[in-house]
């Protein structure tokens, strides 16, 4: 197996690994998700699928780039995603945001630009620390991964330039 391959590999185990430790938190413990952290499984799942098309492809020049460029761009999103809810989460209490209506509602509402808006602007239950490990919440450990997948995903990018210049 080749060292892009084994990278892609390694990503899609990693969103595996996340998103089902996050429905154990969810089904098995009990923690229920706020808005924020249902994108950032979003993000999560949209890498994974990007990830194991990746493996099985196997690209060689053209799309290479393509897939860890969109794996970049999303683990970007999801880390900002995170970012703004540990933002939330270190809000003197007094300036955290109230509880707003539940994520079905919002969706059913509002028209989807509004509902975005409302939903990445986060809420109380986006603020509430419910689980941590070593000290770090959920979304503290969420942004560390994010930054790890954008960081594989540029070493995907790079080795694909350095080995398109050796080819010149």
């Amino acid at each position: 197996m080749n060292l892009q391959r084994t990278i892609y590999s390694i990503i899609f185990a990693t969103c595996v690994g996340l998103l089902s430790f996050g429905l154990y938190l969810e089904h098995a413990v009990g923690l229920e998700p706020c808005p924020l952290c249902i994108f950032q499984r979003f993000a999560y799942i949209l890498i994974a699928i990007l990830s194991l098309v990746g493996v099985i492809h196997n690209p060689k020049n053209f799309f290479a780039p393509i897939y860890s460029s969109l794996i970049f761009i999303i683990s970007v999103c999801g880390a900002g995603i995170a970012g703004r809810q540990i933002w939330l989460q270190h809000l003197p209490e007094d300036k955290i945001p109230e509880c707003g209506p539940g994520l079905e509602y919002i969706l059913d509402v509002f028209p989807i630009a509004d509902a975005l808006k409302m939903i990445l602007s986060g809420s109380g239950e986006c603020a509430e620390v419910q689980w941590r490990f070593l000290g770090f919440s959920i979304a503290e450990w969420s942004i560390l991964c994010f930054i790890s997948l954008s960081v594989a995903s540029l070493t995907i990018l790079l080795r694909q330039k350095i080995r398109s210049f050796d080819q010149t």
